[in-house]
This record gives structure tokens, C-alpha cells and sequence, in this order.
């Protein structure tokens, strides 16, 4: 669940951004370059997020 919603947040701010930065620029808004993009962006994400994060060790403690 956690990696659909950081796809969708990753689709929803990059067409946001898209959109934006298109109309700053007085360029185009290409949707679909945009998708490929924020997509690529939310893989890339998820893909630092796994590796990133140290693992946490199970340690059983004596008393």
C-alpha cells in the first residue's frame, strides 16, 4: 500500500510541478512527458527509501 500511494503522490506533485513550470517558462504542458517523468521520480524514490533505511537487528536481551 505504502508504494501505491507514494506512486500516486509522486503522479499527483509532478503534474502539479509540470503544469507550473510549463506555464513560468511559457512553455508546453506535455502530459504524458510529464507522467514518464514523476514516475521515474516516485521508482527512484522508493528505490532510496529501501536501501537507505538500515535494517533493525533483533537482539534477544538476557536478564
Amino acid at each position: 500500500m505504502r508504494y501505491i500511494l507514494v506512486l500516486l503522490w509522486s503522479f499527483i506533485l509532478g503534474q502539479v510541478v509540470g503544469y507550473i513550470g510549463g506555464a513560468l517558462t511559457n512553455g508546453t504542458y506535455d502530459f504524458m512527458l510529464t507522467t514518464i517523468i514523476s514516475l521515474i521520480c516516485g521508482f527512484v524514490i522508493l528505490l532510496i527509501g529501501q536501501f537507505a533505511v538500515p535494517k533493525k537487528e533483533t537482539t534477544k536481551q538476557v536478564q
